[in-house]
């Protein structure tokens, strides 16, 4: 009876040792500890660390620029040391090929700066977006649904609500084709020269309208025209919407030629450049050829949320 006694006692002895979290720090963790020091001997693991730097790429900051307003900030890169080892390690070699990176987020984001309009994404990141205001142009939507389903393109549609209440089965189609959706007033008035109380109407509307039939959550806001002033982006951004401008115009409506369009635009392109296209009969001809020659200088193409966003393609060097 003694010995199961003394028995019960040492295991009880083990368990609360076992748990106990000096237990842990200082007996367990000799394995991890000696793992690390053999990490850290490893002269594998300091080629990877020295040439780590030659990867690095700091984060950059969203800012006020004093002519385009509001831009968005970039993930900076670097080598994630403890992952690339695991790589290399089964042949006990150097292989940049095997290297794994990380992005790092910079400090001050878009929601981080006072309300500003926003034209275009951060000029390093090789995106562009499509932005496609809709009021009417019914007849040019299927194609140009279908053209960027062939292409696998995601495109930001800002909706006026007016519009949306007359056609809510195009609008769900926009929504179930898996583009974003955004907010372009409900009466497409001049937002410049209406009163904040209008303002805020407008924008509520469309939000509510909008909702009712994507069930999904409004980030962006596109005044008709590109008609606002200060008051209508603070009101906007007080309904958490960011206003979004454009830096490439197709004049679309103007009716160009295809060619016309494709030329305005390639001839205007660049890094995180908004392009601005409703439907009509020019970009629902022109948007094939325009995704492709856009595709061919390197540049993907994504809603406006994917060219804000500070994630970036993380490419071999």
């Amino acid at each position: 009876m003694r010995k199961v006694t003394h028995f019960a006692v040492i295991c009880i002895f083990a368990l609360l040792l076992v748990n106990n979290p000096f237990t842990t720090q200082y007996v367990f963790g000799l394995r991890a500890d000696s793992e690390n020091v053999i990490k850290y001997k490893d002269p594998l693991y300091t080629e990877i660390v020295n040439k780590s730097s030659d990867y690095y790429i700091p984060p950059q900051d969203a800012v006020i620029d004093r002519v385009w307003k509001a831009i968005p900030g970039l993930n900076g890169i670097e080598v994630d040391l403890e992952a690339s080892y695991k790589k290399m390690k089964p042949k006990g070699k150097y292989d940049k090929d095997k290297l794994v990176f990380k992005q790092i987020k910079p400090k001050i984001n878009l929601n981080d700066l006072p309300p500003s309009p926003i034209y275009k994404g951060h000029p390093d990141k090789k995106m562009v977006g499509f932005i496609i205001n809709v009021a009417w142009g019914n007849e040019y939507l299927p194609d140009i649904l279908a053209t960027l389903k062939k292409h696998h393109v995601s495109a930001s549609f800002f909706l006026e609500g007016r519009w949306v209440q007359n056609n809510p089965d195009l609008t769900k189609m926009i929504d179930d084709a898996g583009h974003e959706v955004g907010n372009h007033s409900y009466t497409h008035p001049e937002m410049a020269k209406i009163t904040s109380e209008k303002t805020r109407t407008e924008i509520l509307k469309t939000n509510e309208v909008i909702k009712a039939i994507t069930e999904k959550p409004i980030h962006w806001f596109a005044p008709p025209s590109g008609s606002y002033r200060d008051e209508t982006v603070q009101i906007a951004a007080q309904e958490k919407l960011g206003t979004v401008m454009w830096t490439v115009d197709t004049v679309d409506w103007k009716k160009p030629a295809p060619d016309q369009l494709i030329h305005r635009v390639m001839s205007r392109v660049h890094n995180g450049a908004l392009i601005l296209m409703h439907p009509t009969d020019p970009t629902a001809k022109s948007l094939d050829r325009l995704i492709m020659q856009i595709k061919q200088k390197n540049l993907q193409i994504g809603t406006v949320s994917d060219v804000l966003n500070t994630e970036r393609s993380i490419e071999k060097r």
